[in-house]
């Protein structure tokens, strides 16, 4: 194969893989401890709770169709062809005149979370299309200025915090940077080829300092109107000073323009942290100081990481409602949380209210499912770190953050039926101490054969286990 046609087989294949998809944000090479002692220990906090909610929910909830990126002119962007694009940008825009949820109910969201075992809560307040989910004063551009104006719970983003703080999460508000519905953003002077801003900023020093400032005023207002916020989780990594653009940016296939979208990331980080101390910054694949946890997306990285990271993936096929979506298995989503938190990440796990406002019936139920796993064998997961031999097999280990207790998470293969005896190597529990099966909360036999370590299960085993917990001490 000569060298031009080997390069454009590589770009294909990049661009069909998780870490390349044009939509999904990769992850960065380099990580940066903050400094701030109070953001260290919101950290702490966060490194603690392991399994979260996001949400995605907006006009793209009407139709039912992919989030905001339609409106996207990349080649990867399948839409109707015999619809032009500025008359389709128009409909998705009109969308805002039908978007009436009259069922709107944060806190069946909130229980459905509580209840698979969620701690921590990303919401979208604004996706790239530049719709919000709370009453902005920057943009008509809302849920609280069309069909739903007159709703009591119009400003919708105060109700879903509300709703999740009452089950103990940590509240979390998305924010898409770039806006693709803002004259200072996408001016509609030219067109729009593509994510990034359509016109030269270096030209135009006005019209992207109108952008900064409304950025600013908008994520301002979330940060002092909105109750406690813990997380504020910047989407939409191409906005971002040009200095900072390198491989994984290219990697996403789209364009790098010839400017810097920079919007003063320190400015924001003060505001942001003067109203809420603490605050945790997850500015995606722009590492550095605002970078305050990775977040590698629909993918799970190959290795353990010593820094703190998220995997972000979906419950269904979609970030938001689409219909007839194809929803993961528990058995799936808990195999995924046991790697993750073996690793030394957290699962974040997508979901998409419908446009009457409600969760779908089969989300709420696969969280039930889900919880019902979580709920029995959680203190495997809550609170642990990673332990050096992380993997063996089939099975996971994680640890107690004072390193006296170990955790084994044996994964099990759906529609296989249990064995009578698990086995690993290494992590031996000490000698003549106890292994307690979590599930049950009984101590179980075991014996060690050389450098195997051999788990007698009980009798009774409930039916269909995704995965078998125990507990053992490796040191006096």
């Amino acid at each position: 194969m000569n060298k031009p046609i080997l390069l454009i087989a590589i770009i294909l294949l990049l661009k069909m893989t998780a870490f390349g998809q044009p939509n999904v944000h990769g992850q960065s090479s380099t990580y940066e401890w903050p400094s701030d002692p109070l953001v260290k220990n919101k950290l702490e906090k966060w490194q603690d709770q392991k399994f979260g909610m996001i949400i995605h929910w907006g006009l793209y909830a009407v139709p039912g169709i992919m989030e905001s990126w339609n409106l996207c002119s990349e080649d990867w962007i399948s839409r109707d062809s015999t619809i032009a694009y500025e008359d389709y940008k128009k409909w998705y825009w009109g969308l805002s005149e039908k978007f009436n949820p009259v069922n709107f109910n944060p806190d069946q969201w909130a229980k459905a979370g509580k209840s698979a075992g969620m701690k921590y809560l990303v919401f979208t307040t604004k996706h790239h299309d530049g719709f919000n989910m709370f009453d902005t004063k920057e943009s008509d551009f809302k849920i609280s200025n069309g069909p739903f104006k007159g709703n009591p719970k119009a400003d919708a983003a105060k109700f879903v915090f509300d709703a999740f703080r009452k089950q103990d999460f940590m509240i979390g508000a998305y924010f898409s940077k770039p806006d693709w519905h803002s004259q200072y953003y996408w001016w509609s002077k030219y067109a729009t080829a593509d994510r990034n801003n359509n016109y030269d900023i270096k030209k135009n020093p006005w019209r992207w300092n109108k952008f900064k400032t409304q950025t600013f005023n908008q994520i301002s207002e979330l940060m002092n109107n909105y109750g406690s916020v813990d997380i504020l989780w910047l989407d939409g990594g191409w906005v971002r000073p040009l200095e900072t653009v390198n491989d994984e940016v290219r990697a996403w296939g789209a364009a790098i323009p010839a400017w810097s979208q920079d919007i003063d990331m320190p400015k924001i980080a003060e505001m942001g942290r003067k109203a809420q101390p603490g605050l945790l910054i997850v500015d995606r694949t722009v590492h550095g100081p605002y970078e305050n946890y990775q977040t590698p997306e629909q993918r799970i990285p190959e290795q353990q990481l010593n820094h703190p990271w998220e995997s972000c993936m979906t419950l269904g096929g979609a970030w938001g409602f689409v219909t007839n979506d194809q929803y993961k298995s528990a058995a799936t989503v808990i195999h995924s949380l046991i790697e993750i938190t073996a690793k030394g990440g957290s699962l974040l796990l997508g979901v998409g209210p419908k446009p009457d406002g409600t969760m779908p019936d089969e989300v709420v139920n696969r969280l039930g499912e889900i919880g019902a796993w979580v709920s029995k064998n959680g203190k495997a997961i809550y609170e642990t770190r990673i332990t050096k031999d992380y993997h063996n097999g089939n099975t996971w280990f994680t640890q107690s953050k004072d390193a006296k207790t170990k955790y084994a998470l044996v994964c099990v293969k759906e529609g296989e039926s249990l064995p009578s005896i698990i086995s690993w190597t290494g992590n031996a529990p000490i000698k003549g101490s106890k292994v307690k099966f979590l599930q049950t909360g009984e101590n179980v036999k075991w014996v060690k054969e050389n450098d195997t370590i051999k788990v007698f299960l009980p009798k009774n085993i409930p039916a269909g286990l995704p995965a078998l917990a125990f507990s053992f001490s490796t040191r006096p």
